[in-house]
């Protein structure tokens, strides 16, 4: 993406001033809805279930990260995710962690195909792991180098966007 891309889409952001609807962890809220509101977004936190369906449909694009798992946040990422899809609302996904755990694989698994994000942002070790499940992880931190990460991004690059 060159220069004048990236300065005509930041000025369409400002512009519209879309909501953003974040689902999203606890360690990154703040940042989130700073950067978002540094670019012109509008965000929004919202995860409560009884909620989530509203909110999606008066947004402009739905942020999942699954950075703190709860059961809760789980099933109100996933009822956000299809009604996004029902509503042609793009997704981004961020699988904080993927390949860490079984629980955290089988969650990244679910969201992918319920939700069919349109962009995956994730760190070379938890896009392995999203490809190649037996790949292990220490957390958040990436224990492989973004170019080792290229083949399995490229496996995603088939159905959605992969970001680093």
């Amino acid at each position: 993406m060159n220069h004048k891309v990236i300065v005509e889409n930041l000025e369409a952001i400002r512009k519209s001033s879309p909501l953003v609807h974040n689902i999203t962890n606890y360690v990154v809220m703040n940042n989130t809805a700073n950067a978002l509101l540094a670019i012109g977004a509008s965000p929004v936190m919202a995860h409560a279930q009884e909620e989530v369906k509203d909110m999606v449909g008066i947004a402009s694009a739905l942020v999942l990260n699954m950075g703190t798992l709860s059961k809760e946040w789980v099933e109100s990422m996933i009822i956000a995710g299809l009604r996004a899809n029902e509503s042609k609302i793009p997704i981004v996904f961020d699988p904080v962690g993927a390949g860490a755990t079984p629980y955290r694989n089988e969650i990244a698994t679910r969201i992918i195909n319920n939700c069919n994000p349109e962009i995956i942002r994730g760190n070379a070790s938890e896009i392995m792991a999203l490809v190649n499940q037996e790949m292990k992880t220490k957390g958040v931190d990436s224990v492989e180098s973004t170019s080792s990460a290229i083949d399995s991004a490229n496996i995603w690059l088939n159905c959605t966007n992969v970001l680093w």
